[in-house]
């Protein structure tokens, strides 16, 4: 077989070697940028279940502030979608030190911003100033 009918039998071939690796590399390309939605969307949710903690720790709050708090910031940074489950609660460790507990119930990202619901289950804590 010479040069030029084995160039001809290869016609096209570039083409379909690109559409098939720009597909692969896409497909990457948004796995990353999935992963990284859901990793930040994971931190924000920590951040700001930390944060209603603390709020709801000072002397003279309730953890209900605290958690009313964590609601308003989880709105204000990401969607109100995702303050739903927002709940505090007081714990006594072992040292009879009382810890306020905001607990953030959100849903996982999965496709974009939508997921399943009660996906991402975070905790803020903080020790109570009245002690």
């Amino acid at each position: 077989m010479t040069a030029a009918r084995r160039a001809q039998g290869e016609s096209g071939a570039a083409v379909v070697d690109f559409v098939l690796t720009s597909a692969l590399l896409m497909f990457v390309f948004l796995a990353v940028l999935q992963l990284g939605l859901a990793l930040h969307v994971r931190n924000t949710l920590i951040s700001c279940a930390a944060e209603g903690a603390r709020y709801g720790a000072r002397e003279g709050a309730t953890p209900e502030q605290g958690a009313g708090r964590a609601r308003e910031l989880i709105s204000r940074s990401l969607s109100s979608r995702f303050a739903g489950g927002v709940s505090a609660s007081v714990q006594t460790t072992g040292a009879d030190v009382r810890v306020v507990v905001v607990a953030v119930s959100a849903p996982l990202p999965v496709v974009g911003p939508l997921g399943p619901g009660d996906g991402l289950e975070v905790r803020g804590r903080a020790f109570e100033e009245e002690q």
